[in-house]
């Protein structure tokens, strides 16, 4: 299980590693070489990102590598064909993340199913809310899947216990209000809506929106289990190409 895995990793690292790509962006090539880099960086697990039309959780730099992987010619069937690719070559936990739409029109069953068949371990969907989400956690259940759910600092005490009844592997903390991609204060005030979402459940919690670097991650340290990093990797690829990133995270990791 996924939880384990992290759990057990955990008592080896103060603060693990999650990194993000856009799946085809700038190109299948490039994408599959951003992993091998992550992984040779010692990477803890890694969110391939499924490109969307209309990705509303995700802000300028991620939207437009969706886009632009769009316009190249990515589709559903290509990423899961990539996805399958890189956990055969790759011995570090790796998640889809996506919009409902996707698993919508795919078949949620099928895609669950598939999903589990090229041995990915969960999902991020960050528009289907519990309430929603039947079909999904059911066939996440089935196939012992990770369906990580996500809380923000505007989520109610009340909201985060019950999130946390069907939350599985981690549950993604929202650093802040907006879109990925902003800028983000480590403060007290995020230590302690930490603690508030501490206090909701057991599983292992990440921390993304606007971490950029190593004082970000070292802020974690004893708040949270898991930093994630996504804009900032895609704009050190697009300034300084792959060889950078694989620096990038090497000194996230360090």
């Amino acid at each position: 299980m996924l939880e384990n895995h992290l759990k057990q990793r955990g008592r080896q690292r103060d603060v693990l590693l999650m990194t993000h790509i856009v799946i085809g962006y700038p190109d299948f090539d490039t994408s599959m070489q951003t992993v091998e880099a992550m992984v040779e960086a010692d990477v803890d697990l890694i969110e391939l990102q499924i490109p969307f039309s209309e990705p509303i959780a995700d802000g300028p730099v991620i939207l437009h590598a969706n886009q632009q992987a769009l316009t190249a010619g990515a589709t559903v069937e290509k990423c899961f064909e990539f996805a399958a690719e890189a956990v055969s070559r790759f011995d570090v936990p790796i998640l889809f993340m996506s919009y409902y739409n996707i698993l919508f029109r795919y078949g949620t069953d099928a895609f669950v199913k598939r999903m589990k068949t090229i041995g990915l371990q969960g999902a991020i969907v960050p528009d289907l809310p519990p309430e929603e989400a039947d079909d999904y956690l059911r066939a996440m259940g089935e196939h012992e899947l990770a369906p990580i759910f996500i809380y923000s600092p505007n989520t109610s005490t009340q909201r985060l216990d019950y999130i946390a009844e069907y939350a599985r592997g981690f549950v993604y903390c929202v650093a802040r209000k907006g879109v990925t991609g902003a800028e983000t204060a480590f403060s007290t005030a995020l230590g302690g809506y930490l603690d508030r979402c501490r206090a909701a459940t057991d599983l292992p919690l990440a921390v993304g929106f606007g971490v950029k670097d190593a004082d970000d991650v070292g802020f974690l340290k004893g708040k949270a289990d898991i930093a994630v990093v996504g804009s900032q990797t895609i704009r050190v690829l697009d300034e300084h190409g792959v060889d950078a990133v694989k620096a990038f995270v090497e000194s996230l990791v360090a």
